[in-house]
């Protein structure tokens, strides 16, 4: 009888699924057909959550990567009751919570946004890394396990490699994934494009291994064991199914393992939709149901998982009764705030670059933000996240005591991984490399803005002041392209990022105070290579004159009454205009004002008055940039002049490419003139 239930269960799913997609007239039945045994046996016997507190910080996680399988996920919290059938008749309509590739919704129990594949499962990565930090730190009593399943697309994205490398290496017991496997993809079969032995590889990898039937509950059932009984491994169990599981033609055949199931509704695909529902033991005229048994079969499952949940939740309580003082701590975690930290006591010398005194903050910052994790791709010496590093230790082997992550050359991997780390809360990803190959970062990026994750960049070699390593390394477009997400707008209406670029040193030091601060979406650093002089102070010290950069812009030389010029950049440009500006006061006697902005996302959030004190409406406006002139045009306006760089960089030292480039004091001077002649 059990056994007849769980077919019945997983059918369900598949009618669900393929019903959702058949009324959007758009989706992906044929994955979803398929992994329903699968996503069916996890759920009801393994995946440990509190169906009535889903958001409880010692669930299991699961993590889907192919977000094109959505209505399969879609359909199993339908059965545990967090999506009703109004919710998945509406599947990819608007306002719907159930959009075509699935979106965080924890409540609901979607743990992340997925859909560019192979991003989902390295976020499944990030999650173990940050469960065996916490693990370490406050006792196996809220261990658990992260879940995550991939489909044949994901593994031939190239992160996956990234993914499995570090995976293995560091020995991720806790990590499960299922290998969907139907050797289908959108528009061929797999054959066609790949002929490599995916389990030879991820053994390669340090993979605990297992290849079975992923339609047959038994065999799925008896690989989850031995997944979980695994102490040393992450598990990767691939499953050989079906694309498009049950599908029949009107004349009764089987349309099984078809190209056109993955991405069209079956009826527009060749199938039969009624015979289909019909053969799976649905009604054609009321698929959305849940058949009586398979809801009393749920609600026996939920019953258990709300008495589990209570019991490791009266453990927690009997720990924390214990151990009051790792209980606040704990709690301080998990809240995402900081505390303890005084910024104006951080010591940085004079004139640095701004990397530097980006390490000067993360050493004063290390062990004492102390769920902070830094990963360096490979560049930890260069984008000085050594000096976090030097006061902790790297993620090795199953030990996870430090709080840096040496991720290797995989930026893309490193920054899904943070995502991943967000996801699962209780811990504070930053990641650092040079700033040109945000490039590799860029979807990763975009997913945490989507998802409003506090994750933290940390860029650095912000210009073609990089200089002898040439336009390889020269980023010139990659600060226009970063700042257009500080105009985009996440769904919830605010500002989707944060973008600093800090223009001296103690702006470095209130940019890292401003990024710990900031828990709605993540925050870039960009930060330079070369030194860069100090901006005159407008208070009472160096620190409280940086403070006034949390606006966004602010005035570092205010002249006496209306300025006949304001000079606006931000990063290394702004001591140039600095040194522009005082020729100018020098040699002609103008009154000039000087704005650093180091985030105009945030400025234009500041009161309308407060912004017109600082760029004047009626008066002139001159802006310096090392990229794109479009990067300063919202702050410079359609009548002012923006000196920028309008092609790729050279191989030369950076006091060279400042004097040919135009990024001089005498050259600030000279266009701002002409600018004024006009």
């Amino acid at each position: 009888m059990e056994q007849s239930v769980i077919q019945r269960a997983a059918d369900n799913i598949r009618i669900l699924s393929l019903a959702m997609v058949e009324k959007a007239k758009s989706g992906h039945p044929g994955g979803a057909m398929g992994g329903a045994d699968f996503i069916n046996i996890l759920y009801s016997e393994f995946l440990n959550f509190d169906p009535t507190d889903m958001q409880w910080i010692n669930r299991d996680r699961f993590f889907l990567d192919p977000g094109h399988m959505s209505p399969m996920l879609y359909a199993v919290l339908t059965l545990t009751g967090h999506f009703s059938f109004e919710d998945i008749k509406n599947f990819r309509q608007w306002g719907s919570p159930t959009p075509g590739h699935p979106e965080l919704d924890l409540r609901r129990g979607i743990e992340n946004t997925s859909g560019p594949l192979g991003q989902g499962h390295v976020m499944a990565v990030g999650a173990a890394i940050a469960e065996r930090f916490l693990t370490q730190r406050f006792g196996e009593w809220m261990s658990h396990k992260i879940y995550t399943l991939i489909s044949d697309g994901g593994i031939q994205e190239e992160i996956s490699q990234g993914a499995g490398r570090l995976a293995g290496y560091l020995g991720l017991s806790n990590l499960i994934m299922f290998y969907d496997s139907n050797d289908i993809q959108l528009s061929t079969e797999t054959s066609a494009v790949t002929g490599e032995d995916t389990a030879m590889k991820y053994e390669a990898w340090g993979w605990k291994v297992q290849t079975i039937n992923g339609n047959d509950p038994e065999q799925i059932r008896r690989a989850l064991k031995a997944a979980v009984e695994e102490k040393e491994k992450p598990s990767l169990i691939i499953g050989k199914t079906i694309m498009g599981k049950g599908a029949l033609t009107e004349d009764g055949q089987s349309f099984e393992k078809q190209v056109s199931t993955h991405g069209m509704p079956l009826s527009a695909a060749g199938a039969s939709f009624e015979k289909t529902v019909e053969n799976l033991g649905g009604d054609p005229d009321n698929p959305f149901m849940i058949f009586p048994e398979v809801a009393d079969y749920y609600a026996r499952v939920l019953q258990k998982k709300k008495e589990y949940a209570a019991w490791k939740k009266e453990e927690q309580a009997r720990w924390e009764k214990m151990n009051p003082g790792l209980a606040e701590k704990l709690e301080l975690f998990y809240s995402g705030k900081i505390k303890g930290i005084d910024f104006s006591s951080i010591v940085q010398k004079e004139n640095i670059a701004t990397r530097a005194a980006s390490g000067a903050a993360l050493a004063e910052l290390a062990g004492r933000v102390e769920n902070l994790i830094v990963a360096s791709a490979d560049l930890s010496n260069s984008d000085k996240t050594d000096a976090f590093l030097k006061k902790t230790s790297a993620f090795g082997y199953q030990d996870f005591s430090g709080s840096f992550l040496q991720v290797g050359v995989s930026e893309l991997t490193m920054a899904a991984m943070a995502n991943g780390m967000a996801l699962h809360g209780g811990v504070i990803p930053a990641c650092g490399t040079f700033f040109v190959f945000s490039d590799y970062m860029k979807p990763a990026v975009r997913l945490a803005a989507l998802m409003k994750l506090p994750v933290i960049y940390i860029w650095t070699h912000d210009a073609f002041r990089v200089g002898e390593d040439g336009p390889t390394h020269q980023p010139v477009e990659q600060e226009a392209q970063i700042r257009l997400l500080e105009q985009l707008k996440n769904h919830s209406g605010k500002r989707s990022m944060l973008v600093l670029r800090p223009a001296d040193a103690s702006e470095t030091t209130v940019a890292w105070k401003m990024a710990l601060e900031n828990r709605e979406t993540p925050t870039a650093l960009i930060l330079s290579r070369q030194g860069v002089t100090d901006l005159p102070v407008m208070g009472t010290s160096k620190y409280e004159s940086a403070l006034q950069a949390r606006q966004g812009a602010y005035v570092v030389e205010k002249p006496q009454g209306k300025p006949d010029v304001i000079l606006v950049g931000n990063g290394s440009e702004v001591s140039t205009l600095v040194a522009g500006a005082s020729l100018l006061k020098k040699e002609k006697g103008l009154k000039v004002q000087v704005v650093s902005a180091i985030s105009e996302g945030l400025f234009r959030e500041q009161p309308e008055e407060y912004q017109k004190e600082v760029i004047p409406p009626d008066v002139p406006v001159f802006g310096l940039t090392a990229g794109l002139p479009v990067t300063l045009r919202g702050l410079v306006g359609e009548k002012g002049v923006i000196h920028g760089l309008e092609s790729f960089g050279y191989s030369a030292p950076y006091k060279v490419l400042d004097e040919k480039l135009g990024f001089t004091g005498e050259n600030v001077y000279n266009r701002v003139l002409e600018m004024l002649k006009r």
